[in-house]
């Protein structure tokens, strides 16, 4: 068995976690240029931020179901 660590619910785990980070430095850099008069690139990135929120859910359901079932190996 893989060491805890390296086993695809916690990898899959970071990636969902560098997602989360990655949408927050990309809204921050989004407020930036908005600040800055290039409003609609601010909406264009806004609509891509908002598929990755409707998906957060899913992502997150499919990963809680990946760790039992890894739990249950």
């Amino acid at each position: 068995m893989p060491a805890l660590e390296y086993s695809l619910p916690d990898t899959l785990e970071r990636i969902y976690n560098n997602q989360l980070a990655l949408e927050a430095a990309i809204m921050e850099l989004t407020l930036l240029v908005e600040q800055q008069g290039h409003i609609e690139a601010g909406e264009s990135v806004r609509g891509a931020l908002q598929a990755i929120g409707e998906n957060e859910g899913h992502i997150r359901q499919g990963l809680a179901k990946l760790v039992l079932q890894h739990r249950g190996d």
